[in-house]
């Protein structure tokens, strides 16, 4: 679909012809329309993109936020269908039937639609994000079947089902749909995927089994099924992840692939014995979120023109810190995404591979076998690439051939477990690195964490107290051209008032002082005291700078900075 429609977003002025130009780049490098781009570089309202889209092409634009569907409507379009091909009945108007999708231009949906339906179908547009909201809302409410609806069943109903479903589990009868449990577990993970979780727990307790579901960063308690489930439960994950289900003395991991209407996920298994039984992680890997463009990471201008200029340079190390869950991983897969051109040869070393990626060269490190960090990189020189990540630098023999990479020509991305970014330094030194090499290899550190962004269905201006300001040292100067947002709470984001995560960044450029300091192996604190001189911002200003911007919370910065240092 040509993007000459877009060029009416650039006449108002609305964004820029650079900002065009970017979004065109980015769309033909992630295989999605421009418009898409634009929406995910928050260049451009997904409503207002969805408005423009639908005047262009004839189509009327309906705002799913403002009306009530009725259950008669729901029922008239089953929720395979709604859910595979994103679309929603919103009116009936005599046999016709009024459809919401994404783009009507797809004629093989309109088509489907017509068939299986079989009526006449009108086409209207709306965002996908509020369609998709829109089916998890309506179909919640009139589902025959949920997972509150089969807890139910189970917890009302004295029939013992962990013996039928340990020996089918173990017969591998894993196509059995009609078993409870099979039918329970997968509708555990189909409502943790349209929740946003980023991973389920499934935890023993000496009376109940506690199902609780990470969304956002914060833990939200689902479902409590009855104790008597633990073992059926167990054995069917195990089942799908390719897990011994005799084995309950060991942890084990293990892997799924499963689809979820029109998408496909991974979901990496972690079991691991505790006092009451088995508990159980499942991390839902999304491979949409690894197609988030730089520009979406949370950047702001100056760090992001930092960030390009590093990424660009022939060798050296850049390395990326920060905790478990601080989005290092999609950070760094976004930078290889916009270096990855057939001219240039890319070579991953991981533990585990967590999401696959398209012309690059991807090795797991296998410790069973002895194939670890260090040995994959020795073997990765001689395949002569311009690019490599390691995926974590965790001994002095990792982190010496990081270094040796580094010097022979290559540029090296790797992620250290450091707070902020200055202490990374002292880390390699504190490993046996010598000071020489880490100053001569070393060209950027960056630390990250991730904070909530505050919902934009129901997000409003608010005033912040007092307390909140004086906690973080904000001065009247700095609260004047401010512009505070904070979410009431809505069907969208889960009444929490924040929907999806933005990173912060604090990003340490090496220049001649830093490696001298480095080569005299100073203290961190000293080191970011001269960072900070040169420019750069910390984790909390740069939260601080998003809340000023509406982005997220002044009380978001302010855990970072409780958190952090």
């Amino acid at each position: 679909m040509s993007g000459d429609w877009l060029q009416q977003f650039v006449d108002d002025g609305t964004i820029s012809a650079d900002q065009l130009a970017e979004a065109e780049r980015m769309a033909a490098n992630l295989g999605i329309p421009i418009e898409d781009a634009l929406v995910r570089n928050e260049y451009v309202d997904a409503q207002r993109m969805a408005a423009a889209k639908a005047e262009h092409f004839g189509f009327d634009f309906i705002d799913l936020n403002d009306i009530d569907i009725s259950p008669s409507l729901v029922e008239l379009v089953p929720e395979s269908v709604a859910r595979e091909n994103i679309v929603i009945p919103v009116a009936e108007d005599g046999g016709r039937l009024k459809v919401a999708v994404e783009d009507p231009m797809d004629f093989a949906v309109v088509e489907k639609l017509r068939f299986i339906l079989n009526r006449d179908v009108e086409m209207v547009m709306a965002p996908k994000e509020d369609i998709l909201t829109a089916i998890n809302r309506y179909y919640g409410q009139t589902e025959t079947e949920s997972v509150d609806s089969m807890l139910m069943e189970f917890t009302e109903t004295a029939i013992d089902f962990t013996e039928t479903e340990l020996a089918e589990a173990s017969t591998q009868a894993e196509d059995n749909e009609k078993s409870p449990i099979v039918r329970l577990v997968n509708l555990v993970i189909s409502e943790a995927v349209n929740m946003r979780a980023s991973d389920i727990h499934v935890e023993p307790f000496e009376d109940r089994v506690r199902i609780r579901y990470r969304i956002d960063g914060v833990l939200i308690e689902r479902d409590a099924p009855p104790r008597r489930l633990l073992g059926a439960l167990t054995s069917r994950i195990k089942v799908m992840g390719n897990m011994d289900i005799a084995e309950k003395r060991r942890p084990q991991d293990g892997r799924i692939k499963t689809r979820i209407g029109s998408r496909d996920f991974d979901l990496r298994v972690s079991v691991m014995p505790t006092n009451h039984g088995q508990g159980i992680v499942l991390r839902i890997l999304d491979r949409d979120n690894i197609k988030v463009g730089i520009r979406n990471l949370g950047f702001s201008e100056e760090n992001y023109r930092k960030f390009q200029q590093i990424i660009r340079r022939p060798n050296g190390i850049f390395l990326v810190t920060g905790p478990t869950g601080s989005g290092k991983t999609t950070t760094l897969y976004s930078a290889l995404g916009e270096l990855n051109r057939p001219d240039r040869k890319i070579i991953t070393a991981e533990d585990p591979v967590e999401y696959y990626l398209p012309g690059i060269n991807q090795v797991e490190v296998k410790a069973k076998i002895g194939l670890n960090f260090a040995r994959i990189v020795r073997a990765m020189l001689r395949q002569a690439p311009n690019v490599i990540l390691v995926g974590e630098i965790r001994d002095t023999e990792t982190a010496d051939m990081a270094i040796q990479a580094s010097l022979t020509g290559h540029l090296v991305f790797s992620t250290l477990h450091t707070n902020d970014a200055p202490s990374s330094i002292t880390r390699l030194i504190d490993m046996g690195v010598q000071p020489f090499l880490v100053a001569s290899s070393v060209m950027a550190v960056m630390a990250q964490r991730l904070v909530r962004v505050v919902c934009s269905k129901c997000g409003e201006p608010y005033h912040p107290d007092p307390s909140e300001t004086e906690l973080l040292d904000i001065t009247e100067d700095q609260m004047a051209g401010a512009t505070f947002r904070r979410g009431k709470g809505c069907n969208s984001c889960q009444h929490t008032g924040f929907h999806g995560r933005k990173a912060v960044f604090e990003l340490m450029l090496m220049n001649s002082t830093l490696r001298e300091m480095t080569f005299r192996s100073e203290p961190a604190q000293n080191m970011r005291r001269q960072a900070r001189l040169f420019g750069m911002k910390t984790l909390v200003e740069d939260a601080v700078d998003k809340a000023f911007e509406g982005i997220t919370t002044l009380t978001e910065a302010y855990k970072l900075q409780t958190g952090a240092h």
